[in-house]
């Protein structure tokens, strides 16, 4: 995707997500999604900011159907943060940087 988020599939998601160690940002979007397209400027300068701490990580939900339902997401964008491959916290909708950053703070300390 880009220097700082990686874009993870349904058949990477085990590997790059589930298996990584630490914190995994995952942003569930789609090309179409004007607010996914709004949220991708904050969420790559989070992965810069948080770099070592916590990847950033995209999957398109257009393109990998099976691991959105996995999770139950049903509407975009959804920020679902894995650490140790568990899920510990959903965020519907985008945000703006700085709520995106208390977040994210409030989960990972």
């Amino acid at each position: 995707m880009s220097e700082h988020t990686i874009a993870v599939t349904d058949q990477a998601f085990e590997n790059d997500v589930l298996k990584a160690e630490g914190y995994v940002l995952v942003d569930f979007w789609a090309e179409w999604c004007g607010p996914c397209r709004m949220i991708a400027p904050a969420l790559e300068e989070v992965g810069k900011d948080y770099k070592g701490r916590v990847t950033v990580a995209k999957l398109d939900i257009d393109a990998n159907p099976e691991t959105p339902t996995t999770f139950g997401v049903r509407s975009i964008p959804t920020l679902i943060l894995f650490k140790e491959g568990k899920p510990v916290a959903q965020q519907m909708g985008a945000l703006p940087k700085s709520q995106l950053k208390v977040w994210l703070d409030s989960h990972i300390g």
